[in-house]
């Protein structure tokens, strides 16, 4: 015969307050995600345009040993990868809120458990990336360490 510990037959209620706080974090989480959407829209025109200025400018006569062209060209890359980056974790929020407010609306435990898997993919991608980060910083600042070094 089979036994069931206590943890497998928890199930978890939500009352009333912590049913609140969920529907006013998807209200603010999606509110957030239009901010971020709108955001991406405005960092891709920038890197569209910073492209093209930075490459103009690049062409001058005073300005072509500065690399010509190619400054704008690494400047308008630069920013379409950041705002790459920037996609995913707004998206995760954006599909959280969705979710979630049409879960409260409908009534629908699956859509509820879908916001949150959405809302753990959020706060992974914006794990990984912060580690990410601080491993670059600490890179750079090994590198700057042995670069002042060597420069003695």
């Amino acid at each position: 015969m089979e036994e069931t510990s206590v943890f497998e037959k928890f199930e978890l209620q939500l009352d009333q307050t912590a049913k609140g706080f969920i529907k006013e974090i998807a209200k603010w989480a999606y509110f957030l995600s239009i901010l971020g959407f709108v955001g991406i829209g405005l960092m891709v025109l920038l890197a569209v345009f910073a492209g093209s200025i930075f490459g103009a400018m690049g062409a001058m006569p005073g300005m072509r040993r500065m690399g010509g062209g190619a400054f704008g060209a690494f400047i308008g890359v630069f920013y379409f990868f950041i705002a790459a980056v920037y996609f995913f974790p707004v998206y995760y929020l954006n599909k959280f809120s969705t979710n979630a407010k049409r879960a409260f609306r409908e009534n629908d435990t699956e859509a509820l458990t879908a916001s949150f898997g959405y809302l753990k993919s959020h706060y992974k991608f914006i794990g990984i990336l912060m580690l990410s980060i601080l491993v670059l910083y600490a890179l750079i600042f090994v590198l700057a360490i042995f670069g002042a070094l060597l420069g003695r």
